[in-house]
């Protein structure tokens, strides 16, 4: 009965991690670049979640579909995406992902420039300055982003539905057994599904503002 949020759970935090490992260094990339064609570069990746998510898993389909080149590498390498759990993170990761890239571009821009240079002067440079003095001053706003961007991927749908399916046991996320449930009149599973992801969300949101609250006061 639980299986679908449990998984929902899986998918979310996996598709949550991939995002800030692939996030970070786009946004330190970001940081220290300006121009119109980073302007670009920044829809490029904010991209996903602006468009409707079946734009997305349709995009998602063809890319490693069966008749792609990418699809068939990943064939050839007994690799399954598509209808498949990967299918699930795929579409999460990429949903979310702009959700990441943007809090955590965020809190880099708001980082100090004088402790930056400061940790220069001290011999932080590269990825020792990126993760030993960027992340840990950001922290607070990388922390948002990634309670949002787990919530985002939790609650996907569309994209998932189109890329990963309905398949109970292997690929069947709460939303989608929440849809199917009402699709087939069964309300009280829906609604327990829809219970048990208002009950994560709302978790979620309520630690993110105490520690926020924390924060500003000092502790």
């Amino acid at each position: 009965m639980f299986e679908p949020f449990l998984f929902s759970l899986r998918i979310a935090l996996i598709a949550t991690l991939l995002a800030f490992i692939i996030a970070i260094p786009l946004a330190r990339l970001r940081f220290s670049r300006r121009g119109p064609l980073w302007d670009i570069f920044d829809a490029i990746l904010v991209l996903p979640i602006a468009l409707p998510p079946t734009v997305v898993g349709l995009v998602l389909l063809t890319t490693f579909g069966s008749r792609s080149p990418l699809g068939l590498a990943l064939q050839d390498l007994g690799i399954t995406i598509l209808f498949n759990w990967p299918g699930a993170v795929l579409a999460g990761t990429c949903i979310a992902f702009p959700l990441m890239y943007q809090t955590s571009r965020s809190a880099f821009r708001q980082i100090d420039p004088e402790l930056l240079d400061t940790a220069k002067i001290f011999g932080y440079k590269g990825h020792r300055l990126t993760w030993e003095v960027m992340i840990p001053l950001a922290w607070p706003g990388i922390a948002a982003g990634l309670v949002l961007t787990f919530l985002r991927a939790l609650g996907e749908f569309g994209a998932t539905l189109m890329v990963a399916g309905n398949i109970p046991g292997r690929t069947q996320t709460a939303p989608v057994a929440l849809y199917f449930a009402v699709e087939g009149g069964n309300y009280a599973f829906a609604w327990l599904m829809a219970l048990l992801v208002f009950a994560v969300t709302f978790i979620a949101l309520l630690l993110s503002g105490y520690s926020n609250r924390r924060r500003d006061q000092g502790g």
